[in-house]
């Protein structure tokens, strides 16, 4: 569900170009790695650490699972990554797939009985809306996206627990930030240099929930 199957914007020629052009894109095929984001994630655990051997994943729209991937690496063979998105994910090793929507109560269910009595040590989510090329109406979708991943989290973190979430600048951004202020401990916004730069996506890392 990376990008929720968003809308490209510009033309179809202007996103090939684009593709073609960008290193991360190549860098991605060649190092067998499923999406040019796991390097956003990179660049994030570089400067933050947020996983560490041992931690317990849950890879919020997962698909096509380059964040999976790369967290599985980390914390493996202690910690798990459990995956959800309302795509197929072709398997990892080390991860665990669930197929449906995050905001379904079945879902839910069927999540808290594969992790059992393991905790949640971090939720991540690198999604987006559904793009209708409306600047207000589509960032009014990504808060809501936001708002619905964090009250996801906050039912199942562990206490401590770590949140990292793709966000978009304008309108409710900074309402939200402080909304994650009031149950983590510790919030900061990041902007990876994998990320173009013309967009206006930023990764809010909130730590250390209920504490």
């Amino acid at each position: 569900m990376k990008r929720r199957v968003g809308h490209r914007s510009g033309s179809p020629g202007h996103w090939r170009q684009r593709q073609v052009s960008d290193p991360y894109v190549e860098r991605a095929s060649r190092e067998g790695w499923r999406s040019r984001a796991v390097f956003k994630l990179q660049q994030i655990q570089a400067r933050s650490r947020v996983l560490k051997p041992g931690v317990n994943c849950l890879d919020l729209g997962a698909s096509p699972g380059g964040w999976s991937q790369y967290a599985s690496g980390i914390v493996q063979p202690i910690g798990r990554v459990w995956a959800l998105d309302r795509e197929p994910l072709e398997p990892i090793s080390g991860v665990t797939f669930i197929q449906g929507d995050f905001t379904d109560p079945q879902i839910l269910s069927l999540l808290r009985s594969s992790l059992g009595d393991a905790r949640v040590d971090l939720v991540m989510s690198d999604m987006a809306p559904n793009l209708s090329g409306n600047r207000v109406v589509d960032q009014a979708k990504s808060m809501e996206l936001a708002e619905g991943v964090l009250d996801f989290a906050c039912g199942v973190l562990g206490e401590g627990g770590g949140l990292l979430i793709k966000l978009f600048q304008g309108e409710g951004f900074d309402d939200f930030i402080a909304s994650v202020r009031i149950g983590f401990g510790s919030v900061r916004v990041i902007k990876p240099p994998a990320s173009r730069p013309e967009s206006r996506e930023m990764y809010l890392l909130a730590r250390t929930y209920g504490m």
